[in-house]
């Protein structure tokens, strides 16, 4: 039977007896698992004041706000659902994400910690711990974290990544793209990992390790605004004035209205002789001046002085 089809029985049911709690809470589940969260809520709610001591109903409840993106209640109810069942170890995960949404980070660390005071081997709760701690830019402690969430789980793609991200920041080059290499490994499509290794060719002078990496970044994310400024910027430093502009061009395309694309695409055809193409695209800067990182009144006296 399909979800659909689940969905119209349990409600037929329901409808013939609306005090079957039973039938209400196994439709409420159904509802959220099938992406129903604000038809899920209304059973859920009818539900708590039926049985306001029920654990699981405060957990699902949880689960329905933050869907909804009311995380404030979904703490409120994984609190709830905690102080019912304090052994209810899944609660105290999900409390955990959503004090992390709501930047609240060393209280999310005490629930993920509640968590591996049960299963010492939860990689996503030392996963999560180590989010925290690189929120809070206190790299040391997010570094042993994700360290050891890839000892449990060497698949797990985000832990690398961050670990990339770590290794980056403490200037250890070589160690940052192992880690991003490994994402690559793990997910061809990830497209973040090649920027972040093209970011380090390029701080680095490698241009044709920076092209490959550009050109896989965009492949699988052509509307990375920050890939086209540097795939740009490098062809135009090579002497590759005319794959400059066709990339150039190319980023506008995916991307719209951008200052800085805009700016990048000026002084191409500027380093091409196009002076009315110059001209034009300068224009275009200032209109899209809010994504534009030189200072609109440095490039309207740039303007005045090249017209």
């Amino acid at each position: 039977m399909g979800s659909v089809d689940k969905i119209e029985e349990l409600q037929e049911l329901l409808k013939n007896d609306p005090s079957d709690f039973q039938v209400r809470r196994q439709l409420a589940v159904v509802l959220l698992d099938n992406g129903f969260a604000k038809e899920a809520l209304q059973h859920f709610l009818y539900l708590k004041k039926t049985f306001p001591d029920d654990s699981g109903i405060y957990y699902n409840l949880g689960i329905v706000f933050e869907k909804l993106k009311d995380l404030e209640k979904a703490k409120e109810s994984y609190m709830k659902a905690i102080a019912l069942s304090p052994e209810e170890i899944d609660a105290n995960y999900n409390l955990g994400l959503v004090l992390l949404d709501l930047k609240r980070y060393d209280s999310a660390i005490e629930n993920f910690e509640r968590v591996l005071e049960v299963d010492n081997n939860d990689s996503n709760a030392y996963f999560s711990i180590g989010l925290a701690y690189f929120k809070q830019k206190k790299y040391d402690a997010a570094e042993y974290y994700f360290k050891r969430t890839v000892e449990l789980d060497d698949s797990d793609l985000y832990a690398y990544f961050y670990l990339g991200n770590i290794n980056k920041e403490k200037g250890d080059e070589n160690a940052a793209m192992t880690c991003f290499k490994k994402v690559t490994e793990i997910s061809p499509d990830y497209s973040w990992a090649y920027y972040n290794m093209a970011v380090i060719d390029w701080d680095n002078g490698n241009g044709d390790d920076c092209i490959e990496n550009l050109s896989k970044t965009l492949q699988y994310n052509p509307k990375d605004v920050d890939a086209y400024k540097i795939f740009t910027k490098l062809l135009f430093k090579l002497g590759e004035m005319e794959k400059s502009k066709i990339v150039a061009e190319q980023a506008i395309d995916n991307c719209g209205g951008n200052g800085d694309l805009y700016y990048i695409l000026a002084q191409v055809n500027k380093g091409l002789g196009q002076n009315d193409e110059y001209v034009k695209c300068m224009g275009q800067s200032l209109k899209y001046y809010q994504s534009l990182s030189v200072s609109p009144k440095l490039v309207k006296e740039e303007l005045e002085k090249n017209k």
